[in-house]
């Protein structure tokens, strides 16, 4: 996508974008009141799901090269549908940029990018208060989930933000 003076160019990030993704990924867990007292847990953490391509990011920018924000999506695949899909796991405009269309330009980056791979569907949550999220998403098409209820379970060994995996294969110390 070809950036204009107001539409963002978005690409796909990869092991050199880290350092413009790193405060667009830790103003994401600011705004969920996730905050790490290990500072190299998310850089660790964002840099392991870039190098090892098990995710892929797409990066917005402005002209002059500026990281406005990201949206992070996960492979998976819906058994009922017997197809491959994308999970959206994190969309994320850093504050300054919010209002200018950049969350619209990643959401469609998103769907396009979905439909490019020949995935089924893309699926995703947010906050039940985030109305501004949910407004984005209704306009762009999605629908919220009926008849289903999410259930999750924390694991005291994938405590939020530790991957241990990760962490030992690349020396950092588990904080």
């Amino acid at each position: 996508m070809l950036a204009s003076a107001s539409t963002p160019l978005i690409v796909r990030a990869g092991p050199p974008d880290l350092d413009d993704l790193l405060p667009l990924f830790e103003g994401y867990l600011a705004f969920y009141g996730r905050h790490s007292d290990c500072p190299q847990q998310a850089r660790t953490y964002l840099g392991d799901r870039l190098a090892l391509d098990d995710a892929v990011v797409l990066l917005a920018r402005n002209p002059a090269g500026k990281a406005l924000g990201f949206a992070q999506l996960f492979p998976s695949f819906t058994s009922l549908g017997m197809a491959r899909t994308w999970v959206l796991n994190d969309l994320y405009v850093a504050a300054h940029s919010r209002h200018g269309g950049v969350g619209q330009a990643l959401l469609q980056a998103v769907i396009e990018f979905a439909r490019v791979t020949g995935r089924a569907q893309v699926v995703l949550e947010t906050g039940v208060d985030n109305h501004r999220a949910r407004a984005l998403y209704e306009r762009a098409g999605f629908t919220a989930t009926q008849g289903f209820v999410g259930y999750g379970l924390r694991l005291a060994a994938a405590a939020p933000g530790s991957d241990r995996r990760d962490q030992a294969a690349h020396g950092v110390p588990a904080c």
